[in-house]
């Protein structure tokens, strides 16, 4: 684990812009993989589900049981 340690610190100070960007030359590396971790959730499927499917469905399913509770409370 320390070997981990110092490889990774010994990597960051490498990484251009420390004067002039500070703490904040990280940001684009962070964009790249929130990006990269979008893409993945739209595009990579297990079967023929991917993360988007069944956010909607679960969406959907909500607005359903909403309006079912509505119709119940306007009932009594």
């Amino acid at each position: 684990m320390l070997l981990f340690i110092k490889r990774l610190r010994k990597f960051m100070q490498k990484w251009p812009g420390k004067k002039t960007f500070g703490v904040y030359r990280f940001l684009p590396l962070f964009f790249v993989c929130g990006a990269l971790l979008e893409f993945s959730m739209i595009n990579w499927q297990v079967g023929q589900v991917n993360f988007y499917k069944v956010y909607k469905k679960r969406i959907v399913q909500e607005m359903v049981e909403e309006k079912i509770r509505k119709m119940e409370e306007e009932q009594f």
